[in-house]
């Protein structure tokens, strides 16, 4: 399986790629596997190519929130392997799928000897900070059932339609009560936008859902357009949501 299944890899030039290769190697992430624990020495860099790594925020009172998603349009831990610096959140494993891993030191001396591939990884670093900013925004702003729509696009984006996602896990990524999202999620079933059963929720029209979400989905995109210099269909190949 090639490594350019990332979308991050796949901008490396042929040397960098080259340079890298022999420490890369391709990993399965188990869902619910936590990569890097807040405040901790991050020793491994993820670039997936399926499934979703979920940046979390997690507070005192047991809390949690998520902050950002990271999925074959992007990587974690790079920033922190060249700075050599802690992980800024928890980081676990939302939805399981392929990635390739380096270890830190390996793509900090790669990174540091090449000046584009150092460009290219502080140019997603830029992109998830505003990611980040985004939710922050969003989380303080919008309606639950806007939130809700637009985390669900942002996954559809990702991983397709058929998505592994219990309304609890919904609800804590939100940082909502779990009743909140479930009045939503029936709302939705009921108008024919998804379809929800056992832990697995298929998105029916996503057309209309990306119309009910709130704005943040399509300024993340943007953003991501602008880092990387593409339009929005070649950066989003999902962006229908066909089933991977």
């Amino acid at each position: 399986m090639p490594h350019s299944n990332n979308r991050i890899l796949s901008r490396a030039s042929p040397v960098d790629l080259e340079d890298l290769r022999p420490h890369l190697r391709i990993v399965e992430m188990q869902r619910g596997k936590v990569v890097a624990e807040s405040r901790a020495h991050v020793n491994q860099v993820y670039f997936p190519h399926s499934g979703i790594l979920s940046c979390v925020v997690e507070l005192e009172d047991g809390w949690a929130i998520e902050s950002g998603m990271i999925g074959n349009d992007g990587a974690f831990g790079a920033a922190q392997a060249i700075d050599s610096k802690a992980s800024l959140h928890k980081v676990v494993v939302q939805v399981s799928g392929l990635a390739s891993v380096v270890d830190a030191e390996h793509l900090k001396a790669v990174a540091l000897s090449s000046p584009d591939l150092l460009a290219l990884l502080i140019k997603y670093e830029q992109f998830l900070l505003g990611q980040v900013q985004q939710t922050t925004a969003c989380n303080a702003v919008h309606s639950v059932e806007q939130r809700t729509c637009k985390w669900l696009v942002r996954m559809c984006d990702l991983v397709g339609t058929e998505l592994p996602v219990t309304q609890e896990f919904l609800a804590q990524m939100m940082g909502v009560r779990r009743t909140s999202v479930t009045g939503v999620a029936s709302q939705l079933q009921k108008e024919g936008l998804i379809s929800y059963s056992r832990g697995k929720l298929s998105i029916l029209d996503q057309d209309l859902l990306q119309r009910r979400a709130c704005e943040c989905h399509r300024t993340v995109r943007e953003l991501y357009a602008t880092e990387f210099d593409d339009g929005e269909r070649a950066v989003f190949p999902a962006r229908e949501c066909t089933s991977p």
